[in-house]
Order: structure tokens, then sequence, then C-alpha cells
């Protein structure tokens, strides 16, 4: 499923310009949207699943308008939002049952049947009689994206998916989202953790303060911070000056001190040496820099 999305604009009624002619094609896959936190992420994903309407703009899906063809659109919408809860008396597969009526599926014995498959593909079979709200946090994350997927949809949409999780369930998540983009399906990954993009995205882009930063492949963006990333030697004198100057990404402790990784154009004297960037450099240089300097076109 292709979008398109042209002009988009949202205003709060305090004034607060949540999205600035945004203007955006997602082609299929896996999509990451990336951006610091209120650089309206949230609120184009909830104009994107039709809970929210935008002040002005148009959207597409394969050619379908967003606002004239919402039922339709709604039909072939999977989304796992941020705050998402369940029903504390259900347990795990009742709530999957409950999700799969809420998506169309009429008949027990289709419903059953997704239930059980859906519960075997995101590892959640053998909890599926413990009530859902007793679920860890890894496994609540795995049951919401179950329920998004129950009606084998062509574009899901989760935000911020693995916040709060540790890295084993975090790295379990996404590569079940591969596993799903892999059929065909068009996901957009909203998140401000930069390892959730790169590990598992082709294309993504980059919001802040409303407005398109940046949009193109991973390796495109990292492109645009090489020659910015220095790891430094540093004594432990040193090190408190670096970190007051520059935006240091990772320190180690040595012999001799410290070796830091920094984001900087110049890095004064300190002994160092340029290094290839990675996607979490290249976003600090981003945030570091100008909008102006980021803007495509």
């Amino acid at each position: 499923m292709r979008i398109k999305i042209e002009n988009l604009n949202q205003v709060y009624k305090n004034g607060n310009h949540a999205l600035k002619d945004l203007n955006l094609e997602i082609p299929d896959g896996m999509f990451g949207l990336l951006g610091p936190n209120g650089a309206g992420k949230s609120s184009l994903m909830r104009i994107l699943v039709t809970l929210m309407k935008p002040s002005s703009g148009k959207i597409t899906m394969d050619g379908l308008d967003l606002f004239k063809n919402r039922k339709e659109i709604r039909s072939m919408l999977g989304y796992l939002p941020q705050d998402f809860r369940f029903f504390a008396s259900l347990k795990t597969s009742e709530f999957l049952d409950y999700a799969a009526r809420l998506a169309g599926m009429k008949r027990s014995k289709q419903r059953n049947e997704a239930v059980d498959k859906m519960l075997e593909e995101v590892g959640l079979f053998e909890v599926r009689d413990r009530k859902a709200n007793k679920l860890s946090g890894g496994m609540k994350r795995r049951l919401g994206i179950a329920q998004a997927l129950i009606n084998d949809p062509k574009l899901i949409i989760v935000d911020e998916p693995t916040t709060g999780l540790d890295p084993e369930e975090r790295i379990r998540f996404r590569n079940l989202l591969s596993t799903v983009s892999a059929k065909d399906a068009t996901i957009i990954l909203s998140t401000h953790i930069v390892g959730d993009i790169s590990s598992t995205c082709e294309n993504m882009a980059l919001l802040n303060q409303g407005q398109l930063a940046f949009t193109g492949s991973p390796e495109d963006l990292i492109k645009k911070a090489e020659g910015n990333v220095w790891q430094i030697k540093a004594t432990e004198k040193e090190y408190l000056e670096i970190n007051d100057k520059y935006p240091v990404i990772s320190t180690v402790p040595a012999d001799y001190g410290w070796e830091i990784q920094v984001v900087a154009e110049d890095i004064d004297g300190y002994y160092g040496e340029k290094i290839a960037p990675n996607l979490e450099h290249a976003y600090v240089h981003f945030m570091e820099n100008s909008l102006n300097q980021w803007t495509q076109g």
C-alpha cells in the first residue's frame, strides 16, 4: 500500500502546530518515522488511522482518499497505539477473539483458527489462558501487535512499540515486525529509538517540530554525518571538558582515561580520529544543526 501525504497541517486550539505543511510519500515495506518527543509523530499516526481529522491537507492510500473512504480504509488497517490497554477481565485468547470480532470476523470457527494461529506467530500460545493484564511488558506488546494483525491488514501502524522493553524483548519485537513486513504488508514504525529504525527499515522520514526534515534511506541520512564523528582518547579532565562541549554518543573506560565518541565538525585539538558514522550519529548530527540545513528540496 502506497501512501501520499500532501500539505498536511494539524493546528490545535492552543495554536500549537503539531504538523506544518507536511508532504511525504510512504512506499511499500517497513517505513520508519523518527523524531524526538513532540515532533508530531503521534499526531500523524492518529490522522493516518482515522482517529483524528487534520486542520487541512490530503492523504491517499492506494489512490483512496483517507477522508472520503474512511470505512474502506479502516478495514485495511491494523494499529498498535503507544498507550495500548487491555480489558483486565479477559484472558489473552479472549482478548484476541474480541479483536477479531471488531475486525469483522463473524464466524466462531474462523475466529478460533485466526486466534490460535496469531498466538503461535507472536509466541503467546502457551499463555493463551493467562489474564492479558498479567502478561509481561514484552508479551503485552506482542499481544498488541497480534490484535493489529488479526484481520490480515494491508497497512500496519505501530506507535513507539519498544519503549520500556528490555533489549532482548526489543529485538524479538523488531524481528516480528520484519517477518510481517515480508508478507507484503506496509508497516509504519513511529519511534524516537534510533535502533528500531536502523535494524528494520529500508526507508524512513525524520520529523522535527512538525515538519519533514529528511526522507530517504537510513544510509542516505548516515552519509550526511560523514566527517563529523570522532573517537577521542581523553583523560578524566578532558572527558569532563568534552562532555560540556560536544554531544557525546558513547564512553568506554580505558587505561589512559576514556575512549569517547562525539559528533562535531572539529574537536579543537583533542587527540582523536574520524570514524564512520552510524544512524545514531547521523540523528544526533541532525538535531545539532539547523532544520534548514536538512530540509529536502
